[in-house]
């Protein structure tokens, strides 16, 4: 069977799980924007980075992975926010529903891990984007606070790292059906 793990990933938290899983699984990790996807490939993963709404690289890789004979693709997005919060998990399905055809949403298996954050390792325009989110976040009636809204502002300027390799157990789990 062929397989392959890619990762689209700004800072490492998304490579670092895309590479635990290769180790676990034997199959390939490999960035998005070096991936060559064989044709006849049957299992596809892929490990994003939640980034302004958007699953980092999967955009660009979406073409490729339609080209292929894919009998089983597994999304997983890494980000901040708590993935044991239900509204959490609601907004980045949502978000994944822009990003995906309906078809591809509906046949992909998809997986949610938590990352981190190293502020002192962000782009400018990071920061910059980082800083706006914090200040409109931070003056919001608390009755408006979600608990993702709350858990930027408790982690802004931090460095925190949330991986959890444990997490990727039930992946791999799938991936030897």
């Amino acid at each position: 069977m062929k397989a392959i793990i890619i990762y689209g990933s700004n800072y490492g938290t998304a490579r670092r799980y895309a590479e635990e899983l290769s180790k676990k699984t034997d199959i390939p990790a490999t960035s998005y924007d070096k991936a060559d996807i064989p044709k006849d490939c049957e299992v596809i993963v892929y490990l994003g980075g939640l980034y302004a709404g958007g699953v980092k690289g999967l955009k660009e890789t979406l073409p490729a992975i339609c080209k292929t004979e894919y009998k089983k693709f597994v999304i997983v997005t890494v980000g901040l926010a708590d993935v044991e919060d239900a509204e959490n998990i609601n907004n980045i399905r949502n978000a994944l529903q822009n990003q995906l055809s309906a078809e591809v949403y509906e046949k992909a298996e998809i997986y949610h891990l938590r990352g981190g954050i190293d502020y002192s390792k962000l782009s400018f325009l990071h920061k910059t984007m980082m800083k706006l989110l914090y200040t409109k976040a931070k003056n919001l009636p608390e009755d408006k606070k979600n608990a993702e809204v709350r858990a930027m502002i408790e982690t802004y300027g931090k460095q925190v790292d949330f991986v959890d390799f444990k997490k990727l157990d039930v992946i791999e789990q799938s991936l030897s059906r």
